[in-house]
């Protein structure tokens, strides 16, 4: 085999006739193009007429014409320009080489593919089978087994005999009272921060990502975003915008992050203001789910009221804001049944860079609690807040969630999820805080990320209307539970 490209003896030949009409002297030439250049490469690029290897020929080649008669002649022999003979030449060489290294698997599956492909995206099918997967995927799994067993178990596990150890030993080490409520007793690191990761985010986060990572897996996210891509663009959004939606399902402040890849500024207003407001991350929707699981009827008015308010949002800044959408094109992996291993690893991946996420918010948070309680301004925003958790009809203790719900989304909803297994919330009550909660101000770490995507006063502006904006349809859903006497 040669150890260079051959191509049509024709040029091959004129190749070695100008090889042999270089002078000795045509390193000057070489040193004017490029240094270590052969011949044989020389001799290429003037038969491929090269302007700026002409010029240095004609001007330094004694043999000149000699070598521009042998051009002729090759190019005579050719219909096509010499330039695209060589080039066709190598694209051929090339796809030889291709054949030879890539080994091709035989598809058997190809029609079953395609047919599974349309059961997914055709909207007569897709969405029934969409339905089923977040009934048995997160409704039953996450919600009822996860939240209604799990949960119980290790909340009952840490309050009657951890807790109490930890506050035995917080009051054997710590002489103080105060150094004792910052690691025990009722808003402790470990009593309280460390709880709240342990027994009720980790294993809601778990299984959430569990789910998510199998149908990540088996490629369905991506048709899920084609099934509804006519719904987001009758409501002024591409399908673009699906991306940080279904990220902000996971985190928002990834979410946030990912908006910068829509190029028309009123999606990213629009994308971020959904995200902020409509769009929970995954251990509150799990938490959600899990609480409202118990009541069926408030898991649906929940889910009702959120697509309502998506939807309105969406097509009431479309008015308002009118632009033309950007185009977005998506690959679509094939379907394929999820492995194990990936499974397991990326649901390992996810679970550990949630919790080296969550727990300094956590620490931080019950620091800024203790200090709070220490100062006597926890006590005085509580009492602040105390005036519309009466309007929307929630007991007092309620506004701490809302506090809790700054520092960290699933901190605030873990604290429902405590209110809620003291009785303090049902019925009632646990939707309207559900959908407050959900409505309310994101949390710190997403509001840093909007300060750098957005600016500050697109934040400001944006973290203000969703305050106003959470009471306020906390307040009218419960006026319309009340008068309608659904739960």
């Amino acid at each position: 085999m040669s150890t260079f490209l051959r191509y049509p003896t024709a040029i091959e030949e004129g190749i070695t006739k100008i090889e042999c009409l270089l002078t000795s002297d045509h390193n000057v030439v070489k040193a004017a193009i490029e240094p270590l250049v052969s011949r044989r490469s020389l001799a290429l690029l003037l038969l491929q007429n090269d302007p700026l290897l002409w010029d240095k020929v004609r001007q330094y080649e004694p043999r000149f014409e000699a070598i521009e008669m042998v051009v002729e002649s090759v190019q005579s022999q050719f219909s096509d320009p010499l330039v695209l003979v060589i080039a066709k030449t190598r694209h051929q060489a090339t796809k030889k080489i291709e054949e030879l290294a890539i080994v091709k698997i035989k598809k058997t599956s190809t029609e079953s593919e395609e047919f599974f492909h349309r059961l997914t995206v055709n909207p007569i099918t897709g969405f029934p089978l969409l339905f089923l997967i977040i009934y048995f995927g997160i409704y039953q799994f996450v919600g009822r087994f996860t939240s209604g067993v799990l949960v119980n178990y290790f909340e009952q596990g840490f309050i009657q005999q951890i807790n109490p150890i930890i506050n035995g030993i917080a009051y054997y080490l710590l002489p103080w009272t105060s150094l004792q409520n910052l690691v025990a007793n009722d808003q402790g690191i470990l009593t309280l921060g460390m709880r709240y990761v342990i027994t009720i985010i980790l294993p809601i986060t778990t299984t959430f990502f569990l789910v998510f990572s199998i149908l990540e897996d088996s490629g369905y996210l991506p048709r899920i975003s084609l099934l509804i891509d006519h719904f987001f663009k009758m409501i002024g959004l591409s399908g673009r915008s699906i991306i940080p939606l279904i990220l902000g399902l996971s985190c928002g402040s990834m979410g946030s992050l990912v908006t910068r890849t829509i190029e028309s500024k009123r999606e990213r207003f629009v994308v971020s203001l959904l995200l902020v407001l409509v769009i929970p991350c995954s251990a509150q929707l799990g938490l959600f789910i899990g609480l409202l699981s118990q009541n069926p009827i408030a898991l649906i008015i929940w889910w009702v009221c959120i697509a309502l308010i998506f939807a309105i949002i969406g097509s009431i800044t479309a008015k308002v804001l009118p632009e033309s959408l950007s185009y977005f094109y998506m690959e679509i992996p094939p379907l394929r049944l999820p492995h194990l291993r990936s499974i397991l690893t990326k649901t390992y991946s996810r679970v550990r860079w949630y919790l080296s996420e969550i727990i300094p918010w956590f620490t931080l948070g019950s620091v800024l609690l203790w200090l709070g309680t220490l100062t006597g301004i926890l006590p005085l925003l509580t009492h602040a807040i105390e005036p519309i958790m009466l309007k929307l009809e929630l007991p007092p203790e309620a506004s701490t969630m809302f506090i809790y719900g700054f520092f960290r989304r699933d901190y605030g909803a873990a604290g429902m999820f405590d209110l809620h297994h003291s009785s303090l919330l049902e019925g009632r009550q646990l939707v309207v805080a559900a959908l407050t909660l959900t409505l309310f101000i994101p949390c710190l770490s997403q509001l840093k990320f909007m300060v750098r995507e957005r600016g500050l006063k697109t934040t400001i502006a944006l973290s203000s209307l969703v305050i106003i904006f959470a009471f306020s349809m906390g307040y009218c859903l419960n006026k319309l539970l009340l008068i309608l006497e659904i739960i």
